[in-house]
């Protein structure tokens, strides 16, 4: 079962439209095919309407069911489409959140092409897929949700290479000593692979070792930061709009690190001043990634009746994971960090890869398909010592 979550948000209202026959396990409401209905929340109840006429108020939830299950009998939430039944709940006391249940292989069809680029090679594909399958089917009897928190999932939306990909591996899954295996993986590990202990703690597991990637493309990065963001000098205090006038330098890092200190204990309104403190400290993984750094913060924060408080926030010698969120990870895009300069009053980060770096490396995977690998050397490389078996 899958809560959809990544394309309705948390929301009191749904559209809500069904091709093909299906039918309610609500005895007072029968759907039609073909008809606009609206799915809304009022005071803590769901009712259903459609354009012209009277809402119903519906008793506990709502749930179709599709007469029979196949491509023909699709329900549309939010004009996105979805085979099987969806069931509609309530999420505490004001969003509506659809959950879906469909077949496995299904549920791929609609994964697969939402992790990985359906262009790629079908060898690719495929190894893409096993590792979606295997770690759905160590989730089954679990509701999961189609954010990128377990794997994103498109609904019915699906690609014909990416299908073909799940149907020649029909019931396909990777496996470590006869159990399912964790098959993490990320966008590029930067020429070097990562043991899982490394990046969350735990059991460092046999099948993630940490070696060089001769296939990955490296993916280089490079993002830079200025110290000073508001130069507090030159605010003009006794200009009526003064606040609302001043701008950061890093319009797009600032806002990051003003969300990161809204979520974390600073509520209100927020101007960021400097960064008088960012470094690197401690020793390295073996994989060459840095493990801490310090960071300081020093801000306006107006919060109510208008009083204005200065203040600074610092993390000194902490694990990167708390540091890398601040910026935000499409810019500080891997741990595998090659340096950190403060020159001019502006820090620049060079680094490669994008991503945690454990298990295979979808851009290394895309590539050992272009040089004639199939989709078994593929896993083979990225999940050594592990064995490929059909799921009972």
């Amino acid at each position: 079962m899958v809560k959809l979550v990544n394309y309705v948000g948390n929301t009191n209202e749904l559209s809500v439209k069904v091709e093909g026959d299906f039918f309610s396990l609500d005895p007072t409401f029968k759907v039609e095919e073909g008809v606009n209905y609206t799915l809304q929340l009022e005071k803590g109840s769901m009712y259903i309407m459609q354009k012209g006429e009277k809402k119903q108020q519906l008793h506990g939830g709502l749930i179709l069911v599709p007469e029979t299950y196949n491509q023909n009998h699709i329900i549309y939430i939010n004009d996105r489409p979805y085979l099987g039944a969806m069931e509609f709940v309530l999420e505490g006391e004001d969003v509506i959140r659809p959950i879906n249940q469909l077949p496995l292989e299904d549920y791929l069809k609609g994964v697969v092409p939402f992790e990985v680029y359906s262009s790629w090679g079908l060898e690719t594909l495929k190894a893409q897929t096993l590792a979606a399958r295997t770690y759905a089917v160590s989730k089954m009897g679990q509701v999961i949700d189609d954010t990128v928190s377990y794997q994103v999932y498109g609904g019915y939306q699906w690609d014909e290479k990416t299908t073909n990909a799940v149907q020649e591996t029909s019931g396909e899954v990777i496996t470590y000593c006869d159990q399912l295996i964790e098959t993490f993986y990320s966008a590029s590990n930067g020429g070097i692979t990562e043991n899982n202990a490394n990046v969350w703690g735990g059991q460092a597991m046999k099948y993630f070792p940490i070696k060089e990637d001769p296939y990955d493309p490296v993916n280089p990065w490079k993002y830079s930061l200025h110290q000073t963001q508001i130069d507090v000098n030159t605010i003009d205090f006794d200009q009526p709009n003064w606040w609302d006038e001043l701008e950061e330098k890093d319009i797009k890092i600032a806002n990051s690190i003003k969300n990161w200190l809204n979520r974390n204990g600073y509520p209100g309104d927020i101007k960021l001043l400097s960064i008088p403190q960012f470094e690197l400290t401690g020793d390295k993984f073996a994989s060459s990634r840095s493990i801490s750094g310090s960071i300081t913060i020093t801000f306006m924060r107006r919060i109510v009746a208008g009083i204005i408080l200065f203040e600074q926030v610092q993390l000194e010698d902490v694990n990167l994971n708390r540091i890398r969120p601040m910026i935000g990870g499409t810019l500080f895009k891997s741990y595998l960090i090659d340096s950190l300069q403060d020159k001019n009053g502006r820090y620049t980060m060079n680094g490669r890869g994008y991503g945690h770096g454990v298990g295979m490396s979808q851009w290394g995977a895309h590539y050992m398909g272009e040089n004639g690998k199939n989709y078994r050397e593929i896993i083979d490389f990225y999940y050594p010592g592990t064995t490929i078996k059909e799921f009972q």
